[in-house]
């Protein structure tokens, strides 16, 4: 299995290493667009790996701050106490980057800059660009992701 995400189309396509398409989910990437310095809140291109899987047997909506789980359930009205948060929710694929120079080490390191693959609350709207970063998923979408993929799976950002 290998993942393609296409930031032009805002769909992630998880597809056999023959190339046949397994699935497509609609998601939502950086809304600064693409780039690989820490900082930037964009999202970084090229060849990355699920370095971790994090919230196995959390239930849908948890919330995780820093990659561990809060013990809160996302709700609207928790939203509405902290209107500034940026929402992980239900599961994280950790994205390492593996082009020296580009997206892996010193200033451009994807997993330093913690780019994920995540969980968003429902009214999070997919398919153009809103995230501070990351890859944005509906949390039912990533569950099925999520069990679908080992930690190691390629991930291709592509424009």
């Amino acid at each position: 299995m290998r993942i393609h995400i296409s930031i032009d189309q805002q769909r992630l396509a998880l597809l056999t290493e023959q190339d046949k398409l397994v699935k497509s989910y609609s998601i939502s990437s950086a809304k600064n667009g693409v780039g690989q310095q820490r900082g930037s809140f964009c999202t970084p291109l090229g060849k990355h790996i699920i370095r971790a899987k994090i919230g196995d047997q959390q239930p849908i909506n948890a919330v995780f701050v820093k990659r561990r789980p809060t013990g809160e359930i996302y709700t609207p009205e928790l939203a509405s106490r902290y209107p500034g948060r940026d929402w992980i929710l239900t599961r994280i694929l950790w994205l390492s980057g593996c082009e020296i120079g580009f997206n892996r080490l010193g200033r451009v390191d994807t997993m330093r800059r913690y780019i994920y693959i995540h969980g968003s609350p429902d009214s999070a709207e997919m398919g153009k660009p809103g995230s501070i970063g990351c890859i944005r998923m509906h949390n039912h979408d990533l569950l099925d992701l999520f069990d679908r993929v080992p930690v190691g799976t390629p991930v291709e950002i592509t424009r």
